[in-house]
């Protein structure tokens, strides 16, 4: 009986998995192998053509250096925290405002930093009155690809917080003063215990913020009103055509395509989580 209740329990979230998750995920990559009511794979060379390779070599440029900038300052941060008493003012303080920022992305983060730094933004125009700086001389860079790297580090380094943080506060003191009695130093210590010990987890929040920043649409959207540079935006485009179904057929093909490297990114993310909580056990 007991396992019929628990197994009841899961009912709603199996529910929610399937009508927002599996049944859109089929909807859409079906929409590009069906054509006049029949299934077809006409549409499959539009993945290999050399503006489809050129948007997803965008996103995964643009994935990788938001991860691992965000994971080296997160780790960093991380590091900082660590040293903090966990019911102080400031790690509380931290821990919040990273919980929030995490999830603060779309259109509310591409207008703050249109208002800040934008062509007409607070910050841009004093630095060009008050002290001759013109952060935009050589173009308008914020609504170009280079541009959305500064506000995606702006989820990805909360998030590398959230994630990252357990690992390192789950560091046993007696690991360091074993390897003190051991005749160990500091270094010694982070080199053979502390960096190992991290190494999977590290990798697992740098494989989570890669796939963050890759299935992200909202911000881009909002910033990048011209061309199609990465994938999502690719899709949009693909979506809001005039010329009719055959487009949209494209959207599916290029759904497909993301969803076969968020596959592959989140398998190893899996296996490193799974590999860390072994000692964190």
């Amino acid at each position: 009986m007991r396992k019929f209740l628990a197994a009841l329990g899961l009912v709603p979230f199996t529910a929610y998995v399937v009508l927002f998750l599996i049944v859109p995920t089929l909807i859409a990559v079906g929409s590009g192998f069906t054509a006049d009511g029949g299934l077809t794979l006409e549409n499959l060379p539009v993945l290999f053509a050399p503006e489809t390779l050129s948007a997803f070599w965008a996103s995964i440029w643009l994935s990788a250096v938001t991860a691992v900038v965000g994971a080296v300052v997160g780790a960093t941060l991380c590091w900082a925290l660590a040293a903090l008493p966990e019911q102080g003012p400031l790690r509380r303080v931290v821990d919040a405002a990273s919980s929030v920022l995490a999830q603060f992305g779309g259109v509310m983060l591409a207008f703050a930093f249109i208002a800040t730094i934008g062509s007409q933004g607070l910050i841009t125009v004093l630095l060009r009155e008050r002290l001759g700086t013109d952060i935009y001389a050589d173009g308008v860079w914020l609504y170009e690809l280079p541009g959305l790297v500064l506000p995606y580090l702006y989820f990805q380094v909360p998030l590398m917080v959230i994630t990252f943080l357990p690992a390192v506060l789950a560091l046993r003191p007696g690991w360091a003063e074993a390897v003190a009695t051991l005749g160990g130093r500091g270094g010694s210590y982070w080199l053979r215990v502390g960096i190992p010990i991290l190494t999977p987890a590290f990798l697992g929040s740098l494989l989570l913020l890669f796939a963050n920043a890759f299935s992200s649409y909202a911000t881009a959207a909002a910033l990048i009103s011209q061309g199609s540079q990465i994938v999502p935006l690719k899709i949009r485009a693909a979506l809001i055509g005039e010329t009719g179904a055959s487009l949209a057929s494209n959207a599916g093909v290029l759904a497909l395509g993301m969803i076969v490297v968020m596959t592959i990114v989140m398998f190893g993310y899996g296996r490193l989580m799974a590999r860390t909580a072994r000692w964190q056990g």
